[in-house]
């Protein structure tokens, strides 16, 4: 193995678990698909280590709401 490549898992599928700090601040947070609400076993509950990119998305909507404290405003279309 070169020190390039990271050496294959041999897995077939991905193990996860719920993502704590989604847990704890989002109210929703069981509305969502399952594979949004894991993040990879192994890892903190890090934005990153979520499994999806809705998930990924979402976690770090959360921290900028924890950290500015305010939800964030959506975007609206056509708006000059």
């Amino acid at each position: 193995m070169d020190l390039v490549h990271r050496k294959p898992q041999h897995a077939d599928t991905r193990t996860g678990r719920d993502c704590g700090f989604c847990h704890r601040l989002d109210p929703e947070f069981s509305k969502r698909k399952p594979m949004d609400r894991w993040v990879v076993r192994e890892l903190d509950d890090t934005a990153s280590a979520h499994l999806t990119e809705d998930g990924y998305v979402k976690h770090r909507m959360l921290e900028m709401t924890t950290r500015f404290g305010s939800p964030l405003e959506p975007v609206k279309s056509g708006a000059a």
